[in-house]
């Protein structure tokens, strides 16, 4: 049994077909074909049999793809480790949930300034976070909790807790306002979903550049807007800005940092992790800060989904 055959039968497995696979691979059907035939003499299990279109596994199958797709996985991820060790690059790869990212600059430019020599890379966006943290795609994610993969520990620590609410320009009408957000919308699994989803018609918000974009929107009465509790107190004092009676508000939720469990977690991720909690944190999450244009991130940002 060589590495090479369980990687081409996790791929048969999962796409379905030698062809699929030999496709996936770069080799020839024949190839796909010699590696599970060995794979089948070596086991002494047929593995899969032809049904229909596609295939059907055998129990012996199952039971091997299973563990050829755990062993291709920890493979993948250890030649990553190696490269990445070798480079020296020290890099800190994040997934920011949407609504979490724009508030990060502060944040990681003083986590920086803790970390010399930590290149910080953020990623916005993404709902299949336990899978992503799973196949080693990035090393600590913000924002909301994620639901674990069957059999998979992850380490959450929270370092957040928000209050949003609904506000409006004087005089706009609620019923006819456009809904407007931040580029990530109501983040998937986020307490701002849960809230919307329970509402007899639920709103479908207007994706902007930024939540603050969406604001300076909302204070033009261009729409309403679920905002943070305490980027609006100062517009609420002026009168810019007015809280709407919205049924089931203010939400309440809470962004949390997770990092893979079972000893995965990277030491620029745990430190991260642990920096979140300390108040120099806290403090750089919740400053205002004046705004001219498109905010300008310190690190550099991928959309992706």
């Amino acid at each position: 049994m060589t590495f090479t055959q369980l990687r081409t039968f996790a791929l048969v497995a999962e796409l379905g077909s030698l062809r699929a696979a030999a496709a996936a691979l770069g080799v020839s059907e024949p190839a796909v074909s010699a590696a599970i035939a060995a794979l089948r003499a070596d086991l002494g299990d047929a593995l899969f049999v032809r049904a229909g279109s596609g295939i059907s596994l055998t129990p012996g199958g199952r039971a091997l793809a299973g563990r050829a797709r755990e062993l291709v996985r920890l493979a993948d991820r250890t030649r990553r480790d190696v490269v990445r060790a070798a480079s020296s690059s020290g890099a800190l790869r994040i997934l920011a949930a949407g609504a979490c990212a724009e508030h990060l600059r502060r944040l990681l430019a003083a986590f920086e300034e803790r970390t010399p020599g930590c290149a910080v890379e953020v990623r916005v966006g993404g709902s299949d976070v336990a899978a992503g943290l799973a196949d080693d795609l990035y090393d600590i994610a913000l924002g909301p909790w994620p639901l674990p993969l069957p059999g998979q520990q992850l380490e959450s620590v929270p370092f957040l807790r928000y209050r949003r609410v609904v506000v409006a320009a004087p005089g706009v009408r609620f019923g006819s306002a456009r809904w407007l957000a931040g580029p990530g919308g109501f983040d998937p699994g986020s307490a701002e979903a849960r809230w919307a989803s329970g509402l007899p018609e639920p709103p479908v918000p207007e994706a902007v550049d930024c939540e603050a974009a969406a604001l300076d929107a909302a204070r033009a009465g261009r729409g309403v807007v679920l905002a943070l509790a305490h980027l609006v107190t100062g517009d609420l004092r002026r009168g810019t800005l007015v809280r709407l009676p919205v049924e089931g508000t203010p939400v309440e939720g809470m962004w949390w940092a997770t990092v893979p469990g079972q000893g995965r977690a990277t030491g620029p991720a745990r430190a991260l992790q642990r920096f979140l909690t300390t108040p120099d944190a806290t403090t750089a999450l919740l400053a205002r800060s004046r705004r001219s244009g498109r905010p300008r991130p310190t690190v550099r940002v991928e959309l992706w989904s």
